[in-house]
Formats: structure tokens, sequence, C-alpha cells
């Protein structure tokens, strides 16, 4: 998650940049993602706020259907944990039907600056590490797991947890991004900060992502991890 970053991003330019595909269109679909956003004037170049994030052409239509549908079969099932393999594979379908919209060059997409809840991961470990293995579930509740992408290249992520069910507390992580291509990224984060009750402290060392972006438009974005995973992101209101 360096200098070719997304510097490239001054370049860009106009909603063309983020309409979704049509079905007739015979373009290659990319492949996948990784993680969260929201245009705001205060944090974004204003180039970047030139896109609007209303734009009907994102949402009507097959693509806002599948969007729907994807939504509903992960709300509520703690970000994929509680779905049967029956129902992943479902998620799994209607995220392939939903990469045919995607944007030709996702990365260079503004809408994927701004925060995003993190709804669904196929693998429980990849998004908090082993605070989401079965043995850590049993000790730490999550509570939020959000994701941020600020221009032009950092990336943060936080996992809110509830210790023991009475002890607050939270992992933060923050990474520079850089992309690969049209679709991949990479994110080089620090080593972590964790904070639980009054005590605050950085451990371990740093870490490496690489994601491919899926699709992407104003409520959601789709990814998969180097290793297959697929993530689910949802932009906070």
């Amino acid at each position: 998650m360096a200098a070719s970053s997304l510097a490239l991003l001054s370049s860009f330019r106009g909603p063309e940049l983020c309409k979704a595909k049509s079905l007739n269109s015979h373009s290659k679909s990319p492949s996948n993602v990784s993680f969260s956003f929201q245009c705001r004037k205060s944090r974004i170049p204003p180039f970047l706020c030139s896109v609007s994030v209303s734009d009907p052409q994102v949402l009507t239509g097959p693509p806002g259907d599948l969007v729907a549908s994807i939504l509903s079969k992960v709300t509520e099932t703690d970000r994929g944990v509680l779905l049967t393999k029956e129902q992943q594979e479902e998620v799994t379908q209607v995220a392939q039907e939903l990469q045919k919209y995607c944007v030709a060059a996702p990365v260079k997409c503004p809408l994927i600056f701004g925060e995003w809840d993190v709804v669904y991961c196929s693998n429980p470990t990849s998004p908090g590490g082993g605070y989401r293995s079965a043995l850590g579930r049993l000790f730490f509740r999550t509570r939020e797991m959000i994701q941020a992408v600020e221009a032009p290249d950092t990336v943060r992520n936080k996992v809110s947890f509830s210790a023991l069910g009475f002890l607050d507390g939270e992992v933060s992580l923050k990474g520079k991004l850089k992309a690969l291509d049209d679709s991949w990224i990479q994110v080089i984060f620090e080593a972590p900060q964790l904070k639980v009750g009054s005590l605050e402290f950085q451990y371990g060392g740093e870490s490496e992502v690489k994601l491919q972006i899926t699709y992407i438009d104003e409520k959601i974005r789709l990814g998969k991890g180097s290793r297959g995973s697929l993530f689910v992101f949802q932009r906070r209101e």
C-alpha cells in the first residue's frame, strides 16, 4: 500500500471514468479488488469532487439490482462468518455478475476515496487477522471494521472491538497506496497501533497487501485479495 502511487489521479477527468459498463459492450471485464471512501471537498482535491457521486447512470438498471442483491445477502452476517458455503457461493456469483459492469480502470476512479465499512469477506481472518479467527471471536466481538482511502495515497484501516464483553479497544493501521495497473493496488502498512482501555502501543512490523478492484460505484466496492479472498465494502454515510 509509493512515488508512482496515485499521483496519476491528478490527471483524471470527468464522470466518464466512473460509469458502469453496459452488457452490450464487448470490452474485456477487469479482474479483482480491496477497501473504502466518501468524496469530501475538505479532504479531496477539487478535480476529484468534480465527479458526481450521485450519477444516476451508476445504479440504474441491472447493476443497481445486483448491488441491492449482494448487500441483502451479506447484511447482518458478521461480515460473512454466519453464512453457509452455499450462501457464500451465492455472494460470489453476484460479485462475478457485477464485475461485468465494472469501469475500465477502477484504480483511476475518484469514487475509491472515502470511508468504507467492510461488510463481507469470504475469509474471516483476512480483515482483522487473529482477532477474527474462530478463537479470537470467542474473546473479541467486532464492532466496526472500517477502511478509509484518502487522496492522494493514504489508507487507514481500523477494527474496533469489545474484549471479554466489557473492555473496548481498537487496532489501526496506516499505509501507503500504490497503483500497480488499472485494477491492482498495493498497500504497505506501518506497524499496527493497539488501543485497549487507556493503554495504547505499537506492535509488530510492516505488512503488505495486494488487492484487485473488481467493481466500484457510489455505494459499494468489490475486490479480491492476492490469495483470492472476496471483499465487499459499503460506503459509509
